[in-house]
Order: C-alpha cells, then sequence, then structure tokens
C-alpha cells in the first residue's frame, strides 16, 4: 500500500486479534520511529513505556475506562512526560550532541544557555504542556508508521493518568503518562474494520493561500 492507502487502512481498533502479537522486528521499527520524532529544541521530553504482560494489561482497564483494547492488544505503549526539565537535563543534551556532533562550545553554549534561562523562567504547568504538545506529535508519528507497517492502533486520552502513574510505578522513574496506545492486529469481526471513514472533503480541510 501508498501512505494514502495505509491512512485510509487504518482506523481506531475496537477489537483486537488476542491470538496476535506484533513481532521483535516491527516493534523496532515503532521503537525507531519513537526516537527519530521531531521535538522542539531536540530536547525529546518524553519517553515511550512499552507494556507486553497480559496481568498488567488486564489491570489496566478498569482506569482506561473500560476499554478492552488495553487487555486485548498484543502491547500497549504509553507515551511518558520526564518529570524534570532543568538545567542538568538541558546540559545533558548538549553534551550529547557535542559527543555526536564535536560541535564547538562558543557555538553551543549561547543555545545552552538560553535554553536553561527559558526552562528555569517557565512555570511547571507551562513546561508540562509543552512536553505532552511533544507527546502529541510522538503519537501522530507513530501511529503513520503502524499503518504504514500494517499494524492496526487505538490511540487513547480516556485513562485515568495517576492510576497508571501509580500501578506503573512511574513517579520512581522520573516519569508521567499521559498517552496510550494499544498495538496489535484487529480481530476479524471487528465491525468497524469496514466503515467508511469519515472526513470533510478536501477543500474544506485544507486553504491555500
Amino acid at each position: 500500500m501508498n501512505i494514502i492507502d495505509s491512512l485510509k487502512w487504518r482506523y481506531a481498533t475496537k477489537n483486537f486479534d488476542k491470538d496476535r502479537i506484533v513481532s521483535h522486528e516491527k516493534l523496532n521499527i515503532l521503537f525507531e520511529a519513537f526516537n527519530l520524532t521531531a521535538t522542539s529544541y531536540g530536547l525529546q521530553p518524553i519517553k515511550l513505556l512499552v507494556i507486553q504482560d497480559k496481568n498488567l494489561q488486564q489491570n489496566l482497564v478498569a482506569c482506561s475506562m473500560n476499554q478492552k483494547q488495553v487487555a486485548e492488544a498484543s502491547h500497549v505503549l504509553v507515551f511518558c512526560l520526564e518529570s524534570v526539565i532543568d538545567k542538568v537535563y538541558i546540559e545533558n543534551y548538549f553534551k550529547l550532541v557535542k559527543s555526536i556532533r564535536n560541535t564547538p562550545n562558543e557555538i553551543l553554549d549561547p543555545f545552552k544557555n538560553f535554553l536553561v534561562s527559558d526552562f528555569e523562567n517557565k512555570s511547571q504547568n507551562k513546561i508540562k504542556e509543552w512536553s505532552t504538545k511533544q507527546a502529541y506529535i510522538a503519537l501522530g508519528n507513530l501511529m503513520t508508521v503502524c499503518a504504514l507497517e500494517g499494524i492496526d492502533a487505538c490511540p487513547m486520552e480516556g485513562f485515568e493518568p495517576e492510576k497508571y502513574d501509580e500501578i506503573l510505578n512511574l513517579k520512581s522513574k522520573g516519569l508521567e503518562s499521559v498517552l496510550v496506545l494499544p498495538i496489535g492486529y484487529r480481530d476479524e469481526n471487528d465491525y468497524m474494520a469496514e466503515q467508511n471513514k469519515v472526513r470533510k472533503k478536501l477543500e474544506d480541510s485544507v486553504v491555500m493561500m
């Protein structure tokens, strides 16, 4: 399939085939795609938690608005925010830049100092809002890659982050959950699979100037 056919093929899967598992090869493609996702300033303030424990998946259903996809999916991807984006985090990013690109400090330091100052002057709410936007970029990217790879997915905002954080012990990892993406393969009896996609006409969604 070409990319448009792949995007027409995908839908928010309601019923997964519990017996079909996404291969390690396919998972690695998703992991690479996540890591290659564009983020503001290149800071990557997000991490991907991958759940493949069926008991754990079942335990998460109750705090996922009882959406059974969480239990039925091959894997559940949880998009998480780094809890702390501070001077140390930013300096570590610039150390990585230098190690990979060997960029001179006289070029890196002005930008580094700007970011340190900028983030020190942001409230935690503003930083979380900024980080969350990066998570949505990654979610969109992975949904497209899933479609290209023939992997079904169901993006979810409908879950209780605080309970996910508690069950998954995310606080100890310095993380907070923000989005959930069960992935796998559609059940042949999923009634939504054959439904026509409802979208506006192109002329009603794209403005040329």
